[in-house]
């Protein structure tokens, strides 16, 4: 999950060749439906040519998918759009008030995502030919009617097709008695309610050493009670290394807390002494900090964080951390006064009160799940393919238990490595829900053993969307053999 650039085209390279085997694994199981991600723009044809319906499940929010157009606006984007300026303000086509856009520093990552790689293909390439034409027939994604439901009918304007959100997917607190939740809840519970800032920039944001100590020093100068979950990167990273400030962690004994491994973000932001977020701003944790009620420190650094950070800030159910708007720097000051602002300072009070009403609506799991179209009679067989990043894993899992839960069966088809690390099959959904293991093929530029982001640098990504573009095969090999599928 936490990756350098260099390493993402490489990722990419070996994810287009799943295409044999995966095509094999269509043909023999003969789905109904399969749900696909942003990368395989090789799929939506030879499930078409299959007879198998078909549908792009977006993982994340309606605004970032309708910031960029219309499909055929993403297909020919690399030739179009190859100015920062064109991504820093509201798009054309967006009618209604927004202050979506990109700063500087993130619309040169978006115009560099917008160029060929050396995995063949852009990011924005591949994402208009999954949606493009008759061979997508539906968008699924992660999103509800009852939050900014404008970029909903926006993207139903921009494709020409149905856009059906399945809800926010707010996701459910596990029991959990390992030793490492007993230590981390034996140090919140000495915490008072509602103190404590929960830092954790996601699984695949590498921060440079200037950043970390930026942000280290500027926690440290609020003097706010935190408690920051900084993982080292998959023993496959093993270039990159974690450096506190010399003495930080002694001056701030007692009152914050670093944890470098795992940490579970749910049950931590579940208790009483979390009363905000400081985050990167994915999606996912989007969700989850407002399903708790706790305000957003927004720290955005790529794909679609910067976006999310303007609709945060818009909302006011949280506030953006300053930066340079050239390099995306920012300063310890930056850092201690954003924290103080929400948590110490009377201002800081409509924050926490916006954040809270938006429980109602991210904390509301059945409202949150019902606005999807599986819920029927006819029982289907629907595959779920994935992108190779954990985040995107997790989510189409998610949604596979819910399918699962209204009775339909369930093949979902990734690479070894990363089966084996996907959360258990609820007990009563192991009959409904099959794992699936494609043979993943071997990109030379590629880490041994690595299958997903969190096994490489960002600048060999290519490499691995290149190696899943390879799965094509023995996936359409599966659909053509696999009897009764009806949903890709």
């Amino acid at each position: 999950m936490d990756i350098k650039n260099e390493d993402m085209p490489y990722l990419k390279k070996a994810f287009d060749g799943l295409e044999n085997e995966l095509t094999r694994f269509l043909e023999d199981s003969a789905p109904d439906w399969i749900l696909y991600d942003f990368a395989p723009h090789w799929l939506p044809p030879v499930a078409a040519r299959l007879g198998i319906s078909r549908a792009f499940f977006l993982i994340i929010n309606a605004w970032f998918l309708a910031f960029f157009g219309s499909s055929e606006t993403m297909i020919n984007s690399s030739e179009e759009r190859n100015k920062a300026e064109e991504f820093m303000i509201p798009q054309k086509w967006v009618r209604f008030d927004t202050k979506v856009a990109y700063r500087r520093y993130e619309a040169n990552w978006i115009v560099a995502a917008n160029q060929k790689n050396d995995s063949g293909f852009s990011d924005f390439y591949r994402s208009g030919k999954v949606i493009d034409g008759c061979h997508c027939q539906v968008i699924f994604l992660r999103h509800c009617y009852e939050f900014e439901s404008d970029w909903l009918k926006l993207l139903e304007e921009l494709h020409r097709k149905p856009v059906i959100p399945v809800g926010l997917m707010t996701p459910q607190v596990e029991e959990d008695n390992s030793q490492s939740w007993v230590s981390i809840k034996t140090w919140l519970d000495n915490q008072n309610k509602r103190s404590v800032v929960y830092v954790a920039l996601g699984s695949e944001v590498t921060p440079s050493q200037d950043q970390l100590n930026e942000l280290a020093l500027g926690l440290e100068l609020s003097g706010v009670p935190f408690f920051w979950a900084l993982r080292k990167p998959s023993e496959t990273v093993e270039s990159y290394s974690v450096d506190l400030p010399d003495g930080f962690q002694e001056r701030v004994r007692g009152w914050g807390m670093v944890w470098k491994s795992w940490a579970p973000q749910l049950k931590i932001l579940s208790h009483d002494s979390v009363g905000a977020f400081l985050t990167h701003c994915g999606w996912s944790s989007f969700v989850e900090g407002l399903t708790f009620g706790h305000l957003l420190i927004a720290l955005p650094f790529l794909v679609d964080q910067g976006l999310n950070a303007r609709i945060i800030a818009d909302k006011q159910v949280g506030i953006e951390i300053p930066k340079n708007d050239e390099d995306g720097s920012y300063t310890k000051n930056s850092v201690s006064d954003s924290v103080k602002l929400v948590m110490v300072e009377s201002e800081g009070k409509k924050f926490r009160d916006k954040a809270k009403e938006m429980s109602a609506i991210f904390g509301d799991r059945p409202a949150a799940m019902d606005s999807n179209s599986m819920a029927k009679n006819t029982k289907l067989h629907v595959v779920m393919f994935p992108w190779l990043a954990f985040g995107h894993l997790l989510s189409y899992f998610e949604l596979s238990k819910f399918i699962a839960e209204k009775g339909h069966k369930i093949s979902f088809v990734s690479t070894p490595r990363n089966i084996d690390r996907l959360p258990k099959i609820p007990p009563h959904l192991v009959s409904s829900i099959t794992l699936v293991k494609l043979s993943f093929p071997k990109v030379e530029q590629l880490p041994e053993s690595a299958e997903a982001t969190m096994d490489i640098k960002n600048e060999d990504m290519p490499y691995l969307k290149k190696a899943f573009d390879g799965l094509q095969n023995e996936l359409t090999r599966f659909l053509e053999d696999c009897s009764g599928l009806d949903f890709l």
